[in-house]
Formats: structure tokens, sequence, C-alpha cells
């Protein structure tokens, strides 16, 4: 394996597909069942509900078969789709999904374990999913059991306060700057927050699992992102410099990785999305992309191919790519909010509160994730 000489990242040799994921013993399954039962409460699976689980052929078969016998735990009608991989962000449009969306058209709750979020695809499109009455839980990059054992343990009330102190401060900022150690200088306004509320999915919403981040959606972006990883280029063999202006994505500079990203969307990039994570038990060493965005501390933002020269926000992006930076500091209005990843409001009182309800608050929200949480404080028994 080449090893990567940009920096020396650790999670350059992340897995880039599920076929990449290392197989689990049968046994395993046992410990993933914390992880999972608190995805069956965030989906809000209840007795009768018809529960449609999508899984991509490469998915370990102990992670299927976990998340199925949860939900037949609650009495629901289970039924377990095998589908092909999905492409990224458009790259396959054209791809028949027929049987998907007519299984997807039936079900109460989906829980979809796919590589590339499938939401990419028009006929499972956001606009697709709110028309029906599903709860949709997506476990993209993550149907994996490193990700049922780390961050799937974190209890979700904890999940919905950290959600909530977030929001309190990000969503009335009028200006938020991410910096990184690797020369990211980005400056955001004019955004709108996502607050998905407490209490669970509702008809119609679409969640990722492990719960995460928040998320928002900018008309404003200054400055220069630096990718550490994205799911066009992977982890890039140079610095891969992107230059915004006034949302616009105006220069990209950086060798192959910036080659590649220039004939993905061959009409330029607008910022469409960005996301700041709040999950400490989320992995980064091990972790793939989508995984290490949700991590508490870590920062990522999606860039969308222009349409006609121009940003459209109204249907799937059909050249999108994530771009992820592990270790940002984030100011907002001045304050801080994440110091070199590090997730300042994980050490406040208010925080800390309603963590001890399921265990010691230093072990529930200690971010080192290679230390598992202990099941007895994953919220089971709160």
């Amino acid at each position: 394996m080449t090893i990567n000489p940009y920096a020396g990242n650790p999670y350059a040799g992340s897995p880039f597909t599920y076929a990449a994921e290392p197989a689990v013993s049968p046994y395993a399954i046992v410990e993933l069942m914390p992880g999972v039962r608190n995805l069956c409460e965030y989906a809000r699976v209840a007795p009768g509900d018809r529960v449609l689980l999508l899984m991509e052929h490469t998915v370990d078969p102990v992670v299927v078969q976990a998340i199925a016998a949860a939900a037949a735990l609650r009495d629901a009608d289970v039924r377990i789709l095998s589908v092909p991989p999905f492409s990224a962000g458009g790259w396959d449009r054209e791809a028949p999904l027929q049987i998907e969306t007519a299984a997807f058209h039936e079900a109460d709750v989906v829980i979809s374990g796919t590589w590339w979020g499938e939401v990419h695809t028009a006929p499972l499109f956001f606009d697709q999913i709110r028309a029906r009455s599903a709860r949709f839980v997506s476990l993209h990059m993550t149907a994996t059991a490193g990700a049922l054992l780390t961050g799937a343990r974190l209890p979700v009330e904890v999940f919905y306060a950290l959600v909530a102190r977030a929001l309190r401060q990000l969503s009335t900022a009028s200006s938020i700057r991410v910096t990184s150690a690797r020369g990211t200088d980005l400056t955001f306004g004019g955004f709108t927050f996502e607050d998905p509320g407490p209490g669970g999915l509702r008809p119609g919403d679409w969640r990722p699992f492990p719960y995460g981040g928040v998320n928002f959606w900018p008309t404003e972006t200054e400055g220069v992102l630096v990718v550490e990883d994205s799911t066009v280029t992977g982890v890039p063999e140079e610095p891969l410099r992107i230059t915004l202006e006034g949302n616009l994505v105006r220069k990209i500079e950086g060798g192959a990785a910036a080659a590649q990203l220039r004939r993905y969307a061959p009409e330029g990039f607008y910022m469409r999305h960005a996301l700041f994570g709040l999950n400490p038990k989320v992995r980064l060493a091990g972790g793939t992309q989508f995984e290490r965005e949700k991590h508490a501390g870590a920062f990522y933002c999606g860039l969308d191919g222009l349409t006609g020269g121009v940003p459209v926000t109204s249907g799937p992006g059909f050249a999108h790519c994530d771009c992820q930076v592990d270790r940002p500091t984030v100011v907002v209005d001045g304050e801080l909010f994440v110091e070199d990843g590090r997730l300042l409001m994980l050490d406040e009182p208010e925080i800390k509160l309603v963590a001890a309800r399921f265990g010691p608050p230093e072990v529930i929200l200690d971010d080192n994730p290679v230390m598992v949480l202990p099941r007895r404080y994953t919220g089971g028994a709160a």
C-alpha cells in the first residue's frame, strides 16, 4: 500500500466500500445490540410497522441480522431487500431503481445501509421521502459493526441535548469561521440551520445514523477549503485547495485530485451545505468519511455541481462532493465553539447533567472514540 505523502493523515487507509470492511464474528451480534436498540428507538419502530431494510449486497450479514432482529423484537413486520451498491453524487444517475422505489413506497420505516448516500439519486431524494409517510434512517457508510459499536451507543437524549445547546449558539449567529492546521480558512454567513428536534423521526423525515451533528445551508461562503478527504478524491496525494467567493467555487488547485474534482462537475461547484459533528463516541481512526464527519468537533461540507452555470437546490446533487476537515477550529461571532477538534460544549454543566442520567459524565462525554462506551451506559436502563 502506498503511504500518503500529504502530511501523514492517519485516516488515509479508511475503507472506500463495504466490501473493504472487515467481516466480524457471528457472536459479535451481542455487542451490536445496544447501538441497534438506539437505532430502533430513534426510528420509533413500533409493533406492526412495515420495516424495510434496504441493504447493499456487500453489507456484513451480522449487521443486517442485528438490525432485523431488533426490529422484529418490537413486533415489526420486517423485510430485507439486498440491492446493488449506489454510486456517489449521481455518478450513475440513470440507474434503474424501480424495485427499491416500490418497496420504499410501501414501508413505514426504511433503514438504509448504503455506502454513498442514496439521497443523491432522484427516486430517493429528500423531496420523494417527504412526500411519503415513511421514517427514513440512512446508515450511509455506517452499516458496519464498528459504527454500531461506537457512535451508535451514545444515548439519544445526550445527542438531543447537544443539538439544542449547539443551535442556541449557531442559529442566531451572523458569522461562522472554520480554520484548520492544514490551511482551511472559511467564513460562512446567511445560513439556515436544521433543527431535528427531540423525540425521534416523524413521517417524512430522513436522518443519518449514528446521529451526529447539526446541518446548515449557507448563502455566503468566502475563503479557502483544504480538503482532507472527499467522496470524489479520497485522501488527496497533495494539498487540495478550493477557493470560494460568494458561495461559488472559483478555483481548484492540487494535482491529480484537483483534476478529478473538475471532471466530476465540469460546470463548476457551489457550497450547498455543511455540518458540525456533535457525537463524542463516533470513530475517527478507522472510520469512513461519513462516519468521521459526525465526531464531536469535526466539520464537513458538501459541494454541489452547478446546473446551467447556476446553483439548483430544489433537486438532488448530481455532482455532490462531501469534503472532510477532521480537527478544525470554529469561531462563532468571535466566540470559540470548537478548538483544534475539541467541541467545547462537552465540558458544560447542562450537558454533563443530561449525561449523568446514564452514567459518569466523564465517561459518556469522553471524545476518545477508541474507548467504547460500556453497554450499561448506552441508554437501555435510563
